[in-house]
């Protein structure tokens, strides 16, 4: 991944890896509902498409650092969930997993 500081995600940065049933995939391979999704930062590779690692805040002290794979515009898939780590807190750093 990218060196340096993970980013910090806004309304108009954060990725839009982030849409298109990320959550839903998460709570599927969890067995789980989650109070709140919100994206507090990211780090992001390029390959034939891109990796994105962030970190979500799932609950009120509660976060999971996910990696979505988004492929390249041309094949037309959506963001897919490549992994995932809970029990994470505000402070974890996010490392590549």
């Amino acid at each position: 991944l990218q060196a340096g500081l993970p980013a910090l995600c806004s309304p108009l940065t954060c990725p839009t890896a982030m849409q298109g049933g990320v959550k839903a995939q998460l709570e599927g391979k969890e067995n789980k509902t989650y109070p709140m999704f919100k994206a507090i930062e990211y780090k992001t590779q390029v390959v034939a498409g891109t990796i994105y690692l962030i970190k979500v805040q799932v609950g009120e002290n509660d976060y999971v650092h996910i990696r979505v794979f988004q492929s390249l515009p041309h094949e037309n898939k959506g963001p897919e969930l490549a992994g995932y780590q809970t029990g994470k807190t505000r402070n974890d750093p996010l490392n590549y997993f």
